[in-house]
């Protein structure tokens, strides 16, 4: 039986190699504490590095997902669908010195020991967690309508100031005028999957008003497989060539 196990435990570890290996390769921006150092993980799902601080963003995909990577500091979760309140993988790791920033509905679904630790925004909240401080913004579907997949209110997109750089995490959403009106956003994290959030057209016009530095498409499997980014960029670049468009693999399993 010892046996049988370590050579399951052996396979499962081979299983997860493949992902491991085509995680996309962290990229870093400067800031005027340090640099700030992002990496894609999966989906919706990034973690930050920035000034001793490790902060998970929507954490999904397991532990093995997050293999290499340090324990949080900080786990912001925009929403309650499971690819980004993935409970399995809250579980799954250790998250025993993180806070966490949550929506009420985020908070209502929490365990009791992972709820006794969240600080719930609303949309336009903000609280400043481990020294960083963080904005919750709206995230919704258009139009709006009480059985939408995403109803205003409910999920928060977060804006985190990190030194003199203001990051930003759409969430799911589509592009609604609070997105489009943001101002001074120098990285931004645009989700853009039909039918649950908006297509690149969209995605690349609200880019094209709030102008953020870099921009990162991200959220981007929907149900006829993953958007066209190259077409996302070449939008933004043609409205306006100073956006830098970040492209990355958010998708190792393809």
């Amino acid at each position: 039986m010892k046996k049988l196990f370590s050579l399951w435990a052996l396979l499962l570890s081979f299983a997860y190699l493949p992902a491991l290996a085509q995680r996309a390769t962290p990229d870093q921006v400067q800031t005027n504490k340090g640099p700030l150092t992002i990496q894609p993980i999966l989906h919706g799902t990034a973690v930050l590095n920035w000034n001793g601080k490790t902060i998970y963003i929507d954490p999904y995909g397991g532990a093995a997902a997050f293999e290499g990577i340090a324990a949080p500091d900080l786990v912001l979760i925009t929403d309650i669908h499971g690819d980004h309140l993935d409970q399995k993988t809250l579980d799954a790791l250790n998250t025993s010195k993180a806070s966490f920033v949550v929506p009420q509905a985020v908070a209502d679904k929490l365990p009791e020991n992972l709820k006794a630790k969240a600080v719930v925004l609303g949309n336009g909240e903000n609280t400043t967690q481990q020294g960083i401080p963080i904005t919750a913004v709206p995230m919704y579907n258009l139009p709006e309508s009480p059985d939408a997949r995403h109803i205003k209110g409910r999920g928060n997109g977060y804006i985190l100031n990190l030194g003199d750089k203001n990051i930003y995490f759409s969430g799911d959403t589509e592009g609604i005028p609070e997105m489009r009106t943001l101002q001074n956003i120098d990285v931004a994290f645009v989700s853009m999957n039909l039918p649950y959030t908006m297509d690149v057209d969209q995605a690349a016009d609200a880019v094209l008003d709030f102008q953020p530095r870099i921009v990162y498409p991200y959220h981007y499997r929907g149900q006829n497989g993953l958007s066209d980014v190259e077409t996302f960029k070449r939008l933004v670049n043609e409205g306006n060539k100073n956006i830098e468009v970040r492209l990355r693999n958010w998708y190792p399993e393809y």
